[in-house]
């Protein structure tokens, strides 16, 4: 497959609501959209980097930049997803950048091919159980609305977001209020130290499905460390960037659940060994979302099909986060999403959605 051009795509997204998490407050996603244009048709890709590098390092006009100047010229004159994930390897990091530039040939590959994202990374689910995130609130009232919202619409997991001040009570509040019953987790975003390990020891009390990212990303042994502390699984996030990460943290015993976003590690191949592996070893994965648009959150749900994601993940419908979505929207039924058949990713965006959202375009001509 020859590639003859790569658009980058900016398009700027009004979130329905802020979204408060311990990195900051998100109330609109600059997003940049890569297209692939090749002799045997068109692929997309979406970049999972914030505006300002808060989860991790990257960040958007970073990635485009990187693109520009590195990824795109690096690519062989005849490529598929494995060859460009090879062609890529040589620049270190900057794996969302890298994503979207995999994601976009892959979609055209399998699109020339006839082939759904589903099928070919091995998904095995018509549907997906959906969960939630839900944001830090600024009361427990307007959290239990919120959650509330949540649960009559149908999602059948919520995670909140805590930090240190935001922890212990908005959990009690959640289960008191909805039961037992609820499958519910907590992300921490790597905002506690181990110091804090007696404080976070009072969240087993709640029968949490996991704790995620309690402590920093780049310490493993410390997470096994508060492992041993508390009868909440650990579920790593930040810290997993590939399959000889998730090897390490599986080994150390840092965690006992993974959740795997293919933005975070790479790409979807990548995300794939992350969960073969963990299957492999019996570790429980899940797939966990970045305000994605609908062409982002095509492809997870893909993913979120294979056998090894036995937890709802954070795939949830397009108007958790968007009024209008650039796809057409993914809708909630009884608690599931649709997982996509078409070829590719299944979807396209709606031109003149798109027109409407986009602020600049770059073509790149190969």
């Amino acid at each position: 497959m020859k590639i003859t051009g790569i658009e980058l795509r900016r398009i700027a997204m009004p979130l329905r609501a802020p979204f408060r998490t311990s990195f900051g407050t998100e109330h609109d996603r600059d997003v940049l959209l890569v297209r692939v244009v090749t002799t045997h048709g068109d692929g997309w890709g979406e970049c999972a980097a914030m505006t300002a590098p808060r989860y991790n390092h990257e960040y958007v006009d970073a990635a485009q930049d990187l693109l520009r100047r590195h990824l795109i010229p690096a690519l062989p004159a005849t490529v598929d997803a494995h060859a460009a994930g090879r062609a890529l390897e040589q620049f270190k990091g900057h794996k969302m950048a890298k994503a979207a530039l995999e994601t976009a040939i892959l979609d055209a590959q399998l699109r020339a091919t006839g082939e759904s994202f589903a099928s070919y990374l091995g998904a095995d689910r018509a549907s997906v159980p959906c969960g939630v995130s839900v944001g830090i609130a600024d009361s427990l009232p307007e959290l239990l609305d919120t959650v509330d919202d949540f649960v009559q619409q149908g999602y059948v997991r919520i995670k909140l977001k805590i930090e240190p001040g935001w922890d212990v009570e908005p959990v009690r509040a959640v289960r008191e209020r909805f039961g037992d019953q609820l499958l519910l987790q907590v992300d921490a975003n790597a905002a506690y130290t181990l110091a804090d390990a007696r404080h976070l020891a009072r969240l087993d009390a709640f029968d949490l499905l996991l704790i995620e990212q309690p402590l920093a990303d780049d310490d493993l042994v410390q997470h096994a460390q508060l492992a041993r502390r508390l009868t909440t699984p650990i579920c790593l996030d930040e810290s997993i960037e590939s399959a000889a990460h998730a090897a390490a943290a599986i080994t150390l015993g840092a965690c006992q659940i993974i959740n795997i976003k293919p933005g975070r590690v790479g790409g979807y191949l990548e995300a794939r060994r992350i969960h073969d592996l963990c299957r492999a070893h019996g570790v429980p994965v899940w797939c966990g979302g970045m305000l994605e648009t609908g062409l982002g959150r095509a492809a997870n749900i893909a993913l979120a099909a294979l056998p090894g994601f036995t937890l709802p993940g954070d795939t949830s419908a397009s108007n958790r986060y968007y009024a209008t979505d650039i796809t057409p929207p993914f809708e909630l039924t009884d608690g599931h999403l649709e997982v996509p058949t078409a070829p590719g990713i299944g979807t396209d965006p709606v031109p003149d959605v798109l027109a409407e959202v986009t602020t600049t375009t770059e073509w790149i001509a190969l």
